[in-house]
């Protein structure tokens, strides 16, 4: 893998179904020309991928931000939106406030925020209800 650092951020759109997992596919992309380490990549698409739909179901619009450095990938998530007013209970698997929408869509099973908790190496939530919502997540590169 190249030694360097990489700073990237992808603006994702509140309620823009359409787009659903191109951020996500972007980072993949890249992490895999850089040659990320498999396993390592495939923790990073899942996390980025359920951060995205987070931004578009449960965001006003936010962004995603990659920055890696020869040691770590980390992947920040910010929106301006309704806020989480029960962390710990939107971390429990299954919990879900997506619309009807995005649930006939087939969105919204409330495995996000467990599933970016459970791939990454480091995780921390911050919200504030009626402002928004923060998450940093980090991953640990397998050195060869």
């Amino acid at each position: 893998m190249q030694e360097f650092s990489l700073a990237d951020t992808y603006g994702v759109t509140a309620q823009d179904y359409t787009t659903a997992g191109d951020a996500s596919a972007a980072i993949k992309r890249k992490l895999k020309q850089l040659g990320v380490d498999s396993g390592v990549l495939r923790r990073i698409a899942v996390a980025s991928y359920e951060a995205e739909l987070n931004l578009i179901i449960h965001s006003h619009g936010g962004q995603l931000t990659l920055t890696m450095t020869p040691t770590e990938i980390a992947l920040v998530s910010n929106d301006s939106g309704p806020g989480i007013p029960d962390i710990n209970q939107a971390l429990q698997e299954g919990f879900s406030t997506a619309s009807e929408e995005a649930r006939n869509l087939g969105f919204g099973a409330g495995m996000g925020l467990p599933n970016m908790k459970r791939n990454a190496d480091d995780f921390h939530i911050e919200s504030e209800v009626g402002k928004g919502t923060l998450i940093r997540m980090r991953f640990h590169l397998n050195k060869s």
